[in-house]
């Protein structure tokens, strides 16, 4: 297992916490000195580095989305008060947060995108079984995916998503679903951290929804740590799909996470349904 792409997943699902490079090390399963050096030769940078850099990049984004309040952008950056926000910031864009905000635009900005983790083909994929799945409605958190970026700010988008389940009305059951949707022909795709819901009758506007029909999924199992799905999903689509004998089916493919999932620490596995046809 990596450890560069289990700190890169536990960073992006944790941007908004308290992170240490002791808690991220312990994550990885190595030690502080390992980490460093394996972190350093995946992606060139140092591991708090990059933790700085990408809440640096998130407040920037809100600061051009208008947002009015610095310290609590500060706060939220795991800054303890405006004046070292403002200091960092100026220090890594060479600008000033206001500066910034009245400004609206980021194009003079170095920002830090997500990194990609790991998308290398599998040497060996356990044959899937074959499932007609009921009709589902699910509501969550949404985020447009560009081919670019191959979803890369998904962990954080299930972050995001653990903080407002709570205010999903007709939750059904404990699963949780990572639903991709409406692609287009350029690779971009609609994701949605969601949960199955009764109904979209009382969902609050701040929620996406997503209707998955009855249909036949080949049903693989992931097994290893949240980090490596990338790996999987792309062995699935680009090797086994295409000696399968099955065709893939317009209808929305989804991982499906149960309680065996944990969402702090990325073990415990979780299923992947890929629409078939014959």
């Amino acid at each position: 297992m990596n450890p560069a792409q289990k700190a890169l997943w536990y960073i992006e699902s944790h941007l908004a916490a308290p992170l240490t490079l002791d808690e991220i090390a312990g994550v990885s399963g190595v030690s502080r000195f390992h980490l460093v050096r394996a972190f350093g030769a995946a992606t060139g940078l140092s591991v708090m580095r990059y933790v700085r850099a990408r809440r640096l990049s998130k407040a920037a984004r809100a600061l051009v989305a208008g947002a009015p309040d610095i310290l609590s952008l500060a706060l939220d950056a795991d800054y303890s008060s405006h004046e070292a926000f403002t200091r960092a910031f100026r220090e890594h864009f060479g600008v000033t947060p206001e500066a910034v905000r009245a400004a609206t635009c980021l194009d003079h900005l170095r920002l830090q995108e997500p990194i990609v983790m790991n998308s290398t083909a599998l040497d060996h994929l356990n044959a899937p079984r074959f499932e007609t799945s009921r009709p589902l409605l699910v509501a969550g958190i949404s985020e447009r995916c560009t081919h670019e970026n191959g979803g890369a700010g998904i962990p954080n988008q299930w972050q995001q998503f653990h903080h407002s389940v709570d205010h999903i009305p007709g939750r059904i059951g404990k699963v949780a679903y990572g639903v991709c949707c409406n692609g287009d022909d350029a690779g971009n795709f609609d994701y949605i951290a969601g949960v199955e819901v009764a109904d979209f009758s009382d969902l609050p506007r701040e929620f996406s929804r997503v209707r998955i029909p009855e249909q036949k999924y080949a049903v693989f199992t992931h097994s290893e740590h949240i980090s490596t799905i990338r790996r999987t999903v792309n062995t699935i689509w680009n090797h086994w799909l295409p000696v399968s004998g099955f065709k893939a089916a317009d209808a929305p493919n989804f991982e499906r996470y149960d309680e065996k999932f944990d969402p702090a620490t990325g073990n415990g596995g979780l299923e992947i349904w890929i629409p078939v046809r014959e």
